[in-house]
């Protein structure tokens, strides 16, 4: 059972699950698209562009033709690289009505002025379309709106070509629907990778709890197996042991069991799974409320970080033991804390009193409770735990993950 539970566990890391839709790749996705057209758009308007240049001022021609030639080829780089594509997109959308509002200051010759369509209209696709990509659904639709008005506007004007309101209306109409189409497919796209995105992070928010879940379970199942076959086995041997030899069995068969207990606690499942330093904090801030007697309960530092799950339940079991023992040992009405920080990634837990204390040269072997339950404990989690009290000072044990570097030869010495 144990074998089985390990290859469930590792399987995760072994397949690689696709992503088929997500925001980012949408977002890719559109902006090359955009790009593209784009590329298509402005060489279709390039011949306009050469046979009515001579009629726009010189300045203007060589600015804004200049802005608008850099800011495409931005917005196609920007979007092939995958960087900077919101930015330049809207660079571009920018120009675009920075060169049609100063277009009909820039026409040199009324009477030449194009009855048929400018040249900047050609791009007009491309600046709503780049403002559908760079700014929000709001702005974009605004300018998808009021840009083509603009446009409808200016056509009616001597500078534009003075073309008849119908026609005017017609053009800015097309371009309306057009950019319309095409931020509500934008739109569209982006809610539904957004909806995919958020029930992908709950799917995986679930599996790790369910993956921490069965790491506990089959520690459990693990440990109780060992209990059953193991220890009882040693406590009924113990029980009828009434010969020297009989003694020394039980006595042999009593350090096997701790050596399956503590086999048993160094190979818990493997897991991915983390527990973030704030809600071992807190687990171990509700096991203090329920001693029977107060606890001074400090945090400091807890809001980031995170821990894999078996270090989580060692130093939360570590913890639990530590207080315990100081309620059976301390003494009733002494001060009592357990003070958890997050440090440098990691988790350093202290539970400390003001009570009796003790020598911890001449605890017996056999007591089991501090060197097993809490010391061995963190140690086979990769951290460590120390103790320190005397008689009449107080016990003060101490969590740390990971275990703190060794201190380097020579450093500390007088």
């Amino acid at each position: 059972m144990a074998g089985s539970d390990r290859a469930t566990l590792e399987l995760p890391r072994e397949r690689v699950v696709p992503n088929p839709l997500s925001l980012t790749r949408v977002d890719s996705a559109i902006a090359r698209s955009a790009a593209g057209f784009g590329v298509a758009f402005f060489a279709q308007s390039v011949p306009l562009m050469v046979e009515q240049l001579p009629n726009l001022h010189p300045a203007w021609s060589i600015v804004l033709v200049a802005a608008l030639v850099a800011s495409l080829v931005f917005a196609i780089a920007a979007s092939v690289v995958g960087r900077l594509v919101r930015i330049a997109q809207g660079a571009f959308a920018i120009v675009y009505v920075a060169a049609l509002i100063s277009w009909p200051f820039a026409v040199l010759d009324l009477g030449s002025a194009p009855a048929t369509s400018f040249w900047l209209y050609f791009l007009l696709t491309i600046a709503t379309a780049t403002a559908t990509i760079a700014f929000d659904v709001r702005i974009a639709t605004l300018y998808v709106i009021a840009v083509p008005a603009i446009y409808a506007v200016i056509r009616i004007t001597p500078e534009g070509g003075g073309v008849s309101p119908t026609q005017a209306t017609l053009d800015s109409v097309y371009s309306i629907i057009l950019g319309g189409v095409i931020t509500i497919i934008v739109t569209m796209l982006r809610t539904a990778a957004s909806a995919v995105d958020r029930a992908q992070q709950t799917a995986l928010t679930r599996y790790s709890h369910a993956v921490r879940q069965h790491a506990i379970e089959a520690e459990r199942v693990q440990v109780d197996a060992i209990v059953h076959d193991s220890v009882l086995t040693t406590l009924l041997s113990a029980a009828r042991a009434l010969t020297p030899d009989a003694k020394q069995l039980a006595a042999t068969m009593a350090g096997n069991a701790i050596g399956h207990l503590r086999d048993a606690s160094g190979s818990a499942p493997d897991s991915d799974a983390v527990v973030g330093v704030g809600v071992v904090a807190s687990r171990i801030g509700d096991a203090a409320s329920t001693m029977s007697q107060p606890f001074e309960v400090r945090t400091s530092g807890v809001g980031q970080g995170s821990v894999p799950i078996a270090v989580a339940e060692a130093v939360y079991s570590a913890a639990v033991q530590a207080m315990v023992n100081s309620l059976q040992h301390a003494g009733s009405g002494v001060r009592r804390w357990a003070a958890v920080r997050g440090e440098d990634g990691g988790i350093v837990v202290e539970i400390g009193d003001e009570g009796r204390g003790f020598d911890p040269e001449e605890v017996p072997t056999e007591r089991l409770g501090v060197r097993v339950s809490i010391l061995e404990r963190v140690a086979s989690a990769g951290g460590e735990a120390t103790l320190d009290s005397a008689p009449g000072e107080g016990t003060r044990v101490t969590l740390a993950w990971p275990a703190p570097a060794a201190a380097a030869p020579g450093e500390g010495a007088s």
